[in-house]
């Protein structure tokens, strides 16, 4: 009789048993997971903290409905974060001369958009020599608001009787990374959520980090100034071909706004490495290029890096539409190569692509008025050739297949 319960019964304690078993592991699968993103995140809060953070957004007027405006500044500067040179044996890797060569101007300058509905994210270059307003000193190139205002805020503190070197470098900065998001934010008229700052040596250590950049050549390109030397089509560049190739503009046919292109191309092969190599769903990989960063890239205060970087991950193979802002003519400003450009025509643009505009700045009441091409000034010679760019130049329709520009 017991034998015949134990048949009749046993699978059915055997299927429970089964079932308790299967739940027991779901449960401590399901802790397990959430131990491990815990002790992931931990390590995120741990290493991002490392990077340099600035408050030079602080109070700005905000994006709506989701929406996300983040400024990509690179500055061709030869120093550090702490205003040290660079070593020598970097500066020869970089191929780009010695490290009082470059300043800090921003010379590349991208304004990358990203709706809050999923829709396609829009990135636009500005050229770096567009002659614009820049608060508190008139009108200049672009790239030059961060180093006027890094070194007017300096010879304040010097006045003051300052003389930590880090101190001087450290409030500098912060001086001219306001001074060139108010003077991008007043020229485009939109708001500017989130702002990274990568210095020289950035584009050299994220291609290390990554392995190597994706890029495509349309045909061979060999310029002693730079460094590029690079044969038709597409391939991968490392951490010293990768600066030779966003650096390069001699011998392109338009010059720097070629070399726009050339940053846009190496955007879109890094974040198409970052995503084929599987970076945003492995936490090493992920903290591995954090620390990375941590050596060149500053942010703004309070961005939370990770919900970014986790959108970000759907930005490659083709999926950002890039676009250098027109210009109308070159012109000649106290013996300098300017950019004629129409801000009103910028303005214009920039709403229809990515909507409303925000106010200009308090301090620059007349920053919506045109920018007429300049007339004769001391040491200018006043010449200026015929519109170079009539309408915005995009470059997300040449690709090689995989999401990545071809570009000359």
């Amino acid at each position: 009789m017991s034998a015949h319960r134990r048949k009749t019964t046993a699978p059915g304690h055997r299927l429970s048993r089964r079932r308790r078993l299967g739940r027991t592991l779901l449960i401590t699968g399901c802790a397990l997971a959430v131990m491990a993103g815990g002790g992931a995140w931990y390590l995120y809060r741990d290493l991002a903290s490392g990077i340099g953070s600035s408050k030079a957004l602080k109070g700005a007027q905000k994006s709506t409905s989701g929406d996300v405006n983040v400024l990509l500044m690179g500055l061709d500067s030869r120093k550090d974060q702490n205003g040290e040179d660079l070593p020598d044996d970097v500066l020869d890797k970089l191929h780009a001369g010695g490290s009082d060569i470059g300043g800090y101007n921003a010379n590349t300058l991208i304004l990358l958009h990203v709706p809050g509905d999923g829709g396609q994210a829009k990135a636009f270059s500005i050229p770096r020599d567009d002659f614009v307003d820049i608060p508190g000193h008139g009108k200049d190139k672009i790239k030059k608001a961060y180093g006027l205002a890094k070194e007017k805020r300096r010879e304040q503190l010097v006045a003051q009787g300052v003389g930590d070197r880090r101190q001087l470098e450290r409030e500098g900065r912060e001086a001219g990374r306001k001074a060139e998001i108010e003077t991008v934010r007043n020229f485009l008229g939109v708001p500017i959520d989130h702002f990274a700052e990568l210095n020289l040596a950035g584009f050299y250590h994220l291609a290390e980090a990554l392995g190597g950049v994706p890029v495509c050549l349309n045909k061979p390109v060999k310029d002693r100034y730079s460094g590029a030397d690079f044969p038709a089509g597409p391939q991968t560049l490392n951490g010293q071909q990768a600066l030779a190739f966003v650096r390069q503009r001699h011998g392109l046919a338009r010059g720097d706004l070629d070399r726009t292109k050339r940053q846009q191309a190496f955007l879109a092969g890094a974040t198409k490495k970052l995503n084929s190599a599987g970076t945003f769903t492995d936490p090493v990989k992920l903290m591995k290029l954090i620390d990375t960063a941590k050596q060149d890239v500053v942010t703004d205060e309070g961005w939370d890096l990770l919900s970014f970087v986790k959108q970000a991950k759907n930005l490659s193979g083709g999926k950002v539409h890039f676009t250098t802002l027109p210009i109308e003519g070159f012109g000649r400003n106290h013996g300098e190569d300017i950019n004629v450009v129409d801000d009103m025509k910028i303005k214009r643009l920039i709403a229809e692509q990515i909507g409303p505009k925000a106010p200009p700045s308090p301090s620059t009441p007349g920053a919506a008025s045109s920018s007429a091409p300049p007339g004769p000034s001391s040491g200018s010679s006043g010449s200026s050739t015929p519109p170079a760019s009539p309408a915005p130049t995009p470059t997300s329709g040449a690709t090689d297949g995989g999401g990545i520009p071809c570009v000359d």
